[in-house]
């Protein structure tokens, strides 16, 4: 289930059960008493209803607050698990490319290029999760950029000359 409908869900049951608060309002019809005296009596159950309704009103603020709160941490926990994926390939590709265990010899040059542009992404999702606590939308572009690049990009494709 996406956020939006979980809210929109969340959002209805708190306003049924503001609603069923009013279930109990009750003052006798007319002719009994007057009305002000009729809503003497009732005292307890309207202050009940006051209550109440303030403090599911409290509560539905709060639960809106840590929905809008959980979409940010949820965007710095996916940048914090694709900025430590980024850092392990990038180890592995760099032990690889110094003990020469790729399949295509690189130059010195080309290593460096492939290691730069190999690393570019762990860069951005670290940029990300910083991002993602004032915008959890602009952490998700990022992402979204950092795995457009990487379908673009053919690391570590580049000059295979020995010397250089």
């Amino acid at each position: 289930m996406d956020r939006g409908r979980l809210e929109s869900f969340s959002d209805g049951v708190f306003a049924v059960a503001i609603t069923l608060l009013a279930l109990n309002l009750a003052v006798p019809g007319p002719g009994h008493h007057s009305l002000l005296n009729s809503l003497g009596h009732a005292w307890p159950a309207f202050a009940a209803y006051v209550i109440s309704f303030f403090t599911i009103g409290v509560i539905w603020v709060n639960h809106r607050s840590l929905f809008s709160g959980l979409a940010h941490i949820a965007a710095a926990l996916y940048g914090v698990v694709m900025t430590g994926m980024g850092i392990s390939f990038a180890l592995i590709f760099g032990w690889a490319i110094r003990r020469g265990l790729m399949t295509e010899q690189m130059t010195p040059k080309a290593r460096r290029a492939a290691q730069l542009r190999f690393g570019l992404g762990t860069v951005v999702y670290i940029i990300a999760t910083g991002v993602s606590f004032l915008s959890a939308p602009a952490a998700l572009a990022c992402y979204g950029a950092v795995a457009a690049y990487y379908v673009l990009e053919h690391t570590p494709a580049g000059p295979t000359a020995q010397s250089d």
